[in-house]
């Protein structure tokens, strides 16, 4: 059975330096490159099931955001915000120097993955063309991304929930009680077999002394406490503006359920970029695990299809 390499790259926010670690899967001189990234309080390894039947395929780089896992915590928690990501994320794509780069982003790494291919999208197009060939020289082109479960418009409900727990400290005895407080919390995740609950619970606990611990920097949550409907309108403009840069074929991935990406607002996504497609994962919310084989599918189809 295929395992990750652990490697790190050292990124900068305005309190200093940190270290992001990512986990890699397959040979490390492809030129072709998949992208995974995580959701709020998840970790790479969300993504050990799509990158085991993927790694014949691509280089595969899951990191684990700044944060969360085996990364650094940031100085101070006001910047774990999507720009502070976006820009740990250019770091790692100049690393990887990819000729290909593809993109899958469950939730809030999906809003990584539109930020920064909007962006990327943006310098080519309407920049100076020196701009653009720098960005293209850094492999900063997302050849194809699936966003799974996000999108520009976020139900402000969806965000209360979420943030209920993020910044609770959830500490347990045993690992079995950490797992079934994961099962909890994630209901929305759908339906999943006792030993598939356990490996959704395995990177997000730690064990430290004699108690089980969340695996990140409770201050991810501190960015919630600034919350309200004008920064939300704002940033769902800036939301909307990098999606329809994108310039490249999309998988919008949506959980029937989903409390976070309403269907009205998918469907709003592919009038406002005719590059997306939409599939819908049954009886699942927020947000579609990719654990399941008729979840991988549809990822891999859309991936590998020429």
């Amino acid at each position: 059975m295929h395992t990750p390499r652990l490697e790190f790259v050292t990124c900068a926010s305005p309190a200093g330096l940190h270290r992001m670690a990512y986990w890699e899967w397959g040979d490390r001189n492809n030129p072709k490159v998949l992208i995974c990234v995580h959701g709020l309080t998840r970790t790479g390894r969300d993504f050990d099931r799509l990158a085991r039947c993927l790694a014949e395929e691509y280089r595969i780089v899951c990191p684990d955001v700044v944060g969360r896992g085996r990364s650094d915590w940031l100085l101070n928690p006001a910047f774990y915000t999507v720009p502070q990501y976006v820009s740990d994320m250019v770091t790692l794509v100049a690393r990887l120097q990819p000729e290909t780069l593809h993109w899958v982003g469950t939730s809030l790494g999906g809003l990584i993955g539109m930020v920064l291919g909007g962006a990327a999208s943006y310098s080519r197009h309407f920049r100076h063309p020196e701009a653009a060939l720098g960005a293209s020289a850094m492999g900063l082109h997302i050849d194809k991304i699936v966003l799974n479960d996000v999108g520009p418009r976020l139900n402000p409900e969806a965000i209360a929930r979420i943030g209920q727990y993020v910044g609770q400290a959830g500490e347990f005895s045993s690992q079995e009680a950490a797992v079934d407080y994961v099962r909890t919390v994630s209901e929305q995740f759908g339906p999943h077999t006792d030993e598939q609950w356990k490996e959704l619970a395995e990177f997000v606990y730690k064990k430290e002394g004699e108690q089980w611990i969340k695996h990140y920097d409770l201050g991810i949550a501190v960015p919630f406490a600034d919350q309200n409907a004008a920064v939300m309108a704002a940033g769902e403009q800036i939301l909307w503006q990098s999606y329809e840069a994108l310039d490249c074929p999309i998988l919008l991935l949506r959980g029937e359920l989903s409390d976070l990406l309403s269907a009205d607002t998918a469907n709003e996504m592919l009038t406002r970029n005719p590059q997306a497609r939409l599939h819908e994962v049954h009886c699942v919310g927020h947000a579609p695990t990719l654990m399941h084989d008729a979840q991988i599918e549809p990822v891999v189809r859309f991936l590998l299809d020429s």
